[in-house]
């Protein structure tokens, strides 16, 4: 089954989330998109966010209606710090799945620090990385080992991020057509930022 990870901490899921997931899901003719909803993302420690109960209510909410798209509480059930390559290797182990058929999403912009990433090399042997441009992507700021190893994604560009809303949203400013409106209203009634 042809499957597509899609990692991120999703506080509050939005548009562009489910936008990019779709079009995906279209463009590579996968099986399914599977959100992984990260349990503490190794790039915000010691940052504020919602609780995984919190965030996995309005990942399921806004993922509900999408029969092509599935959540995976793998990096929450393990706890600790959720490194792609531990999720990786622990989804491959749980449903058999083959490397040619597991793909791990990513945005350019995290393309640009994959390097970083702990053991970078080794997520390009467990998977494949397909990577959805953002713009003012430019291929020249990346080294030769990670673009020889990656599929680049056409997708539309949404400039819609967690951060803009949550700052919206303290701000008293509206969020609508960012947000599906089952989770704006779970967000008003959690009171959740």
């Amino acid at each position: 089954m042809k499957t597509c990870l899609f990692g991120g901490t999703f506080d509050p899921p939005h548009f562009g989330h489910l936008i990019v997931a779709q079009t995906i899901f279209e463009a590579e003719h996968f099986d399914q998109i599977v959100f992984v909803p990260a349990h503490l993302p190794p790039h915000k420690k010691g940052m504020k966010i919602s609780s995984v109960d919190n965030r996995l209510k309005m990942l399921d909410i806004a993922t509900q209606d999408n029969p092509n798209f599935i959540i995976s509480d793998i990096e929450i059930s393990r706890g600790g710090i959720s490194y792609s390559l531990d999720t990786i290797r622990a989804y491959k182990e749980e449903t058999g799945i083959d490397r040619k058929d597991l793909f791990y999403l990513i945005g350019s912009d995290s393309l640009k620090q994959f390097h970083t990433w702990q053991n970078p090399k080794e997520i390009l042997e467990e998977c494949r990385l397909i990577v959805a441009i953002r713009p003012g992507f430019r291929p020249s700021d990346i080294p030769n080992w990670i673009l020889a190893k990656i599929q680049f994604a056409n997708i539309p560009r949404i400039e819609i991020s967690s951060t803009q809303i949550r700052e919206r949203w303290v701000e008293d400013k509206t969020i609508r057509y960012m947000v599906t409106q089952p989770v704006w209203e779970f967000i008003n009634e959690q009171n959740l930022y």
